[in-house]
């Protein structure tokens, strides 16, 4: 999958393309941006959240559990010399203490969590 992105019309805003589909990013106004679109930084978070939120609903209809809904909250922001994801979740359906701590468990394994604690290596190149 390739991602691209090109300058739209505001003053920080660009139009990211992800195949087939196509959102805005930007910046606050206090940042220098006129906030049509989320930040990059917003776009990570969404990306944490999204995918924990995926992983623990497919587990739990892997395991038949009544998890009707899930809701993961990620607050984020620069915090000493590191930058913090808290991730929050609620769990809705009738599920035992076992099964939500079996859920908390495997919400640091969905592949964000992990490509987010792993190593990650960034090549730039110029075309």
């Amino acid at each position: 999958m390739e991602v691209t992105v090109r300058k739209g019309t505001g003053k920080l805003q660009h139009v990211v393309s992800i195949g087939s589909h196509r959102l805005l990013t930007d910046e606050s106004a206090q940042h220098g941006g006129e906030d049509t679109g989320p930040s990059p930084h917003d776009l990570l978070a969404a990306s944490l959240g999204s995918c924990t939120a995926m992983t623990l609903v497919l587990y739990a209809r892997r395991k038949a559990w009544p998890l009707e809904d899930v809701q993961v909250r990620i607050e984020h922001g620069q915090e000493g010399d590191a930058y913090l994801l808290r991730r929050r979740i609620r769990y809705v359906g009738d599920l035992g203490d076992v099964q939500r701590a079996r859920l908390t468990e495997i919400a640091n394994k969905c592949p964000m969590h992990r490509v987010l604690s792993g190593e990650i290596r960034i090549v730039t190149e110029e075309e």
